[in-house]
């Protein structure tokens, strides 16, 4: 005959007093088993005398039954100890999980926590909670360690309201004593309350980071471009001196570079610690979401004062100090260098070495001390107001030959250039326009630069600037200034004045004066147009986003003349 197999588990053999295996089995006249220390106390303590009832159906006795050992369910009882440990131990809580606070012995893995007995229960103990107290409101939630948390430590009662005056937890009964008048809600209403302030809060300073992360990135590219401009500049002024001042044009260069990238690792420095930041914020979100899920208010309560989400803002590196002193002071030094050749060689680059070096004390200094700078009053997300606010950000530029169609003719010192209907002997070069009547500045832009320029003549002429790999060659829109993506220009005549940009134009409704003015804010994206008179009229503004430097570009009609101002 096949053996058979029964699956019992060990609650069937627990007692429902004391919920332990059964100890000494007894078996009652109604059929229930309990231990024999158990039963026997539980009729010591009858509160009527006489009667003897059963702990589970109510049946009463009368007399009191005899007890004695059942001989056969101890048997068994015993067997099953004896087998069903290995079972039985796969239920018992490992060091990091709750344990069952009703467990004798090796305590089993607590599933439930009640909130009003403070204790937890493994499956077991948790199903025979759930009948004792069925209907009284003892709410089971999972598991969770310090139960005692929840009790109040003077009065030893179940933990329930919050008082907003003191900020602490409370129960019922210190409400009425050392509590009494004060503003006291709920745990739960109180927990909503603060949650909503934490998560609104999180919220606020992750923008503010990423905001920060992304003004940090441009900064990093901004010194990156005013860097490469002075570099450029330095390189076409080294040009022109003679042999014995190649090594010094090589040393000014990697200054130039090394403060350059020294300026780059600043800002690296405090992108890398917002970052670190922003991790520790998500990670610091990820415990909030966490607390969040809880079902536990006081808990709740209890943890989420350690949370912590960064407000100070972060104070950005000085950016508009670089071109300045990189490009002006620089230039003007080497300009004086080219002149005096080598009976100031060793006096003027020292000179310049010092006034490099200077970009990063300037850049360190603290925000009072920047405000006494010539343009610090200036926020770098604003433009100026007066026209002595834009001569502050004056640049001197100058036109290159190299670039200039071969129809174009300089007067003034090659400030001022006309088209002629004649071709000038220009030698060959790749950066000359071929084919429209246009010449380009020197250097490139980057940062906050104004320049102004006069223009008079029938032919009209078109101010604007250009990317350095715009198209040189061929009468198409590729190469002709404001007709591409590369180019942005304010096309003037007598008649009419209108904006250009990759191939779409925009009529103006005011004509130009005979005196343009033109702001360039690279950093702000912004690029603007003025009418120089008795006042400064803006004819245009363009808001956009230049991905490099940019350089002064003209055309100039057949007839016209085109001046660079010189203030």
């Amino acid at each position: 005959m096949a053996a058979t197999t029964i699956s019992i588990e060990q609650d069937q053999f627990c007692c429902s007093v004391c919920l332990e295996v059964l100890r000494d089995p007894v078996t009652i006249p109604c059929g229930h088993s309990y231990c024999l220390d158990c039963i026997e106390d539980y009729w010591n303590r009858a509160k009527k005398k006489g009667q003897y009832s059963c702990p589970q159906c109510r049946q009463v006795f009368n007399p009191r039954p005899l007890l004695s050992r059942n001989t056969v369910l101890g048997e068994v009882v015993e067997k099953f100890q004896q087998t069903g440990f290995q079972a039985a131990a796969q239920h018992l809580a490992k060091p990091e999980e709750v344990k069952c606070s009703v467990c004798m012995g090796s305590k089993n893995k607590a599933v439930k926590s009640c909130l009003v007995c403070s204790e937890s229960y493994c499956v077991a103990h948790s199903r025979a909670h759930e009948e004792r107290f069925r209907g009284k409101g003892h709410k089971l939630i999972p598991a969770v360690e310090q139960q005692r948390e929840k009790l109040c430590s003077q009065h030893d009662k179940v933990i329930r309201l919050y008082c907003r005056t003191d900020q602490q937890c409370l129960c019922s009964q210190c409400v009425k004593e050392r509590h009494k008048g004060h503003n006291a809600v709920s745990v739960a209403d109180e927990r909503t309350t603060q949650q909503k302030k934490l998560q609104e809060t999180s919220l606020k300073s992750v923008q503010k980071l990423k905001d920060t992360e992304k003004e940090l990135r441009y900064i990093i590219r901004y010194i990156k471009h005013s860097t490469d401009a002075a570099v450029e500049e330095s390189e076409r002024i080294f040009s022109k001196l003679i042999r014995s001042i190649e090594k010094q044009s090589c040393e000014v260069k990697e200054l130039i570079l090394v403060q350059g990238r020294a300026a780059v690792s600043q800002a690296e420095e405090l992108l890398e610690k917002m970052q670190r930041e922003i991790a520790e914020l998500r990670r610091t979100d990820a415990e909030l979401e966490k607390l969040c899920r809880t079902e536990d208010h006081v808990h709740f309560l209890q943890k989420c004062k350690s949370l912590h989400f960064p407000t100070k803002a972060v104070e950005m590196p000085s950016t508009d100090a670089v071109p300045y002193l990189m490009y002006k002071s620089m230039r003007g030094a080497l300009a004086d260098l080219r002149d005096t050749l080598d009976q100031t060689l060793e006096r003027e680059f020292s000179r310049i070495s010092e006034k490099v070096t200077s970009l990063k004390e300037t850049s360190n200094q603290s925000t009072s001390e920047k405000t006494k700078a010539k343009d610090a009053d200036i926020p770098y997300d604003s433009e100026p107001k007066t026209r002595a606010d834009f001569l502050q950000y004056y640049h001197d530029i100058t036109l290159d030959p190299n670039t200039a169609n071969p129809y174009l003719c300089f007067s003034d010192g090659r400030r001022g250039v006309t088209t002629r209907s004649d071709p000038q002997p220009y030698p060959d070069n790749p950066d000359r326009f071929t084919s429209w009547a246009q010449v380009l500045c020197r250097a490139g832009m980057a940062g906050r630069c104004y320049w102004e320029v006069e223009w008079s003549g029938n032919g009209g002429v078109s101010i604007g600037v250009c990317y350095k790999n715009m198209s040189r060659s061929g009468g198409g829109s590729d190469s002709k200034l404001g007709h591409n993506s590369k180019s942005w220009s304010l096309d003037c005549s007598h008649s009419v004045c209108s904006f250009q940009h990759n191939k779409e134009s925009m009529t103006l409704p005011a004509l130009c004066c005979s005196r343009i003015g033109v702001y360039l804010d690279l950093r702000g994206g912004t690029l603007s147009f003025y009418n120089i008179s008795d006042k400064m009229v803006l004819l245009h503004k363009v808001k956009t986003t230049f991905t490099q430097p940019v350089y002064p570009g003209f055309w100039v009609g057949l007839g016209s003349t085109l001046k660079l101002c010189s203030l």
